[in-house]
């Protein structure tokens, strides 16, 4: 493809897929920019899931744009935009796993056995004081490293399903997978994290709801500035308590 010139009144945010692979098959780069920042955010979550690295996952996310836009004439709508492009990062994501390791072997992680119970994480925190904002950066830090050590063909289904929201179907569609598969999948991961996460917070949730930082320091300040404060004097009718005298 050898890039044209475009309008310049031409918005590509305004474009939907079809007509930005449209504008990218007649050579114009500005529109597969578009498409990268519409795509970028699940893709590397998705190259991520599997080669677990960021750095990594940049490479690969990089690689696979490069091969999608040399095979955009490759598309043929029978998928999303994003659908596709899923499974071309899978395939340069999987093809840097294997050159790392061997395949993982689905026989033991099927064996997993774990209890069932949810634990469920708060999904907002309202406002924030910095001693309750380092609190979420830490429980935040401990469930990725819990999804990170997940086997990964666990992992890739829990972030797609759990952190991008994608539905059983498009999962299923995105992995080349039987829904039943994806189902059961998410199923074992869940189960994995809860394993995992118990001990780590069950030590974490005792620093649940800090009174510490600002809110601690507004409360004190408070107190001091009360007890500066003059006494009142001796009630008109009593002694200095305000109590009645008797005679």
């Amino acid at each position: 493809m050898s890039p044209v010139h475009t309008p310049l009144v031409l918005d590509y945010a305004t474009l939907d897929d079809a007509d930005l692979v449209a504008w990218v098959r007649r050579g114009d780069r500005e529109a597969f920019r578009q498409i990268m920042r519409r795509c970028n955010q699940r893709l590397f979550r998705v190259a991520r899931g599997v080669v677990n690295d960021d750095a990594e996952a940049e490479d690969v996310l990089q690689e696979a744009y490069v091969h999608a836009y040399e095979k955009i004439d490759g598309f043929r709508g029978e998928a999303s935009l994003l659908t596709w492009l899923t499974r071309i990062v899978l395939n340069a994501a999987y093809g840097r796993l294997r050159q790392r390791r061997a395949t993982v072997d689905m026989a033991q992680l099927e064996a997993a056995q774990h209890e069932d119970r949810v634990l469920v994480f708060p999904a907002r925190f309202g406002h924030e004081d910095p001693a309750a904002a380092a609190t979420r950066a830490q429980i935040r830090a401990l469930v990725e490293q819990a999804i990170d050590d997940l086997p990964e063909p666990f992992r890739i289904v829990f972030v797609l399903r759990e952190i991008e929201e994608c539905t059983v179907e498009e999962t299923a569609a995105a992995l080349d997978l039987r829904e039943e598969t994806v189902k059961t999948r998410l199923y074992r991961a869940r189960r994995q994290l809860r394993a995992a996460l118990r001990n780590t917070l069950a030590t974490t949730l005792t620093d649940a709801f800090p009174f510490l930082g600002s809110r601690c320091d507004r409360m004190t300040d408070a107190v001091l500035k009360q007890l500066e404060a003059p006494p009142p004097g001796p009630s008109p009718s009593g002694d200095a308590d305000g109590a009645p005298t008797t005679r």
